[in-house]
């Protein structure tokens, strides 16, 4: 009995929205070079709820940091090198381009206090440090790493430095960058806090997180910027609400704004769960999504234009001049969520509301910390010339913001006698108990909010 009118429509309806998300989750080599890559994942279950030229060779910039952590994090947990295990800033790591702490070299400085200077202020120089110290070279580290993306799947990818600093053989994908994403949530629980930090606070310098999304977007947890010319603006960020983990990955947005707005509402559409149609059926899991062979697009005359040098190229937030006043977020991929009854708006980021006290950073061994101003080499941002404090470090847990402590130095024979009463404007003593020379001892984990902002 031939099939009737509304069976056949039917039929002709899913095979259209199964052509369409195809379409979506694999991109075409005739996509244009500009058009960004585009991803949403859900971390639990590796579900893709959209996907946009997600298995599009990309260069990777400074999220190729997160394979440096996810490396280091490994020998941290195999004992080939622990928190407080000193490393010393080599040529070469003085060498590498900003964004870069800038230390002399011979300054040694703690694997616990490298990562999370790589992490939150984005340094390369920090990058090569940890890589020569847990492999002994740049190229034994690469190996690493490319060893470490092969068993985890991320078939896209190749890595020739530990920063991302422009090289046309280190690629990778937002496929490839969800599924290295995943495994740092799943493998390194314990270590959460390093992508959730707000602050540094070097010395007198007040380092925040590149991440423009932590303390400004409530759940953001985490994990990383990029920039270079040929890359354009990429994000990998995670979000938690309700228990629920998305990850999201923008690559090659024409500015730090776009990129932001196209993240936004990702995360908004993936929450609410009316934001994507109900009859586009499931793109599968992040792995099972099919790589395809073209070269990665070459963004540098589109976003950095035709008057910058490569002198300019960095691998982190050094944005070139570039006009931000069109930000039409996901317009052209997607239909307007609007503000009608069950579609939700964008939000705008509005002041961030810090979620902890600026983590303390320091070179030298962990009991005395090094003088911040004479580690600085010549050249690089310094911090104002004043009499000099020795930071309290902070405390690990995320949760209760402690004050920054400091003691006035007492004459020997007035210690001798008894405690110096702190003076009228000073912070509270420090507890006679030494604080944790690192952010973990032992390792916290950092639980997700459900509604506050962070």
């Amino acid at each position: 009995m031939p099939a009737s009118f509304p069976c056949k429509a039917n039929a002709w309806l899913l095979g259209a929205a199964l052509a369409a998300a195809a379409a979506l989750a694999q991109p075409h080599p005739a996509a244009a070079a500009g058009s960004e890559a585009l991803l949403l994942v859900d971390a639990e279950s590796g579900k893709v709820l959209f996907a946009e030229n997600a298995t599009r060779p990309w260069y990777p910039a400074s999220l190729t940091k997160l394979m440096t952590a996810y490396v280091t994090l490994h020998a941290l947990k195999d004992g080939r090198v622990t928190p407080d295990k000193l490393l010393t800033v080599s040529p070469t790591a003085m060498a590498q381009q900003p964004s870069k702490m800038g230390f002399k070299v011979g300054i040694k400085v703690t694997v616990d206090n490298a990562l999370k200077m790589m992490i939150v202020k984005s340094a390369n120089d920090m990058a090569v440090v940890l890589a020569e110290g847990v492999a002994g070279s740049i190229p034994a580290f690469a190996a690493e790493m490319n060893g470490a993306a092969q068993q985890l799947g991320m078939t896209q990818t190749h890595f020739n430095n530990p920063n991302g600093l422009p090289d046309e053989g280190q690629i990778t994908s937002a496929r490839d960058l969800a599924i290295l994403t995943r495994a740092l949530i799943r493998e390194f629980p314990d270590y959460a806090v390093y992508w959730h930090i707000s602050a540094l606070k070097f010395g007198k310098r007040i380092i925040r997180n590149h991440n423009p999304l932590i303390d400004r977007y409530p759940g953001a947890d985490g994990m990383k910027t990029g920039f270079i010319c040929a890359s354009g603006f990429n994000l990998v960020a995670t979000v938690t609400r309700d228990g629920r983990r998305l990850i999201a990955v923008v690559l090659g947005a024409p500015t730090s704004a776009v990129r932001t707005d196209k993240v936004l509402e990702l995360y908004e559409r993936g929450f609410a769960g009316n934001g994507f149609s109900f009859f586009t059926p499931s793109l599968g899991t992040v792995d099972a999504l099919s790589p395809v062979n073209m070269p990665p697009p070459d963004l540098h005359e589109e976003v950095c234009g035709k008057n910058r040098g490569h002198h300019t190229e960095t691998s982190e937030e050094e944005p070139p001049s570039t006009a931000d006043s069109d930000r039409p977020g996901l317009s052209a991929l997607l239909p307007p969520l609007g503000t009608g009854a069950g579609k939700p708006a964008i939000p705008v980021l509005g002041p961030p509301v810090p979620s902890m006290a600026p983590i303390v950073v320091f070179v030298g061994p962990p009991k005395k910390p090094g003088n911040p101003e004479t580690a600085v080499a010549k050249g690089e941002p310094r911090p104002q010339k004043k009499k000099a404090t020795k930071p309290a470090l902070a405390a690990a847990k995320p949760t209760t913001p402690p004050a920054t402590a400091h003691r006035k130095k007492a004459a020997p024979a007035a210690a001798a006698a008894a405690p110096a009463a702190p003076a009228p404007d000073s912070a509270p003593a420090a507890s006679p108990t030494p604080p944790s020379t690192h952010l973990f001892s032992p390792a916290p984990t950092m639980a997700p909010a459900a509604s506050a902002g962070h």
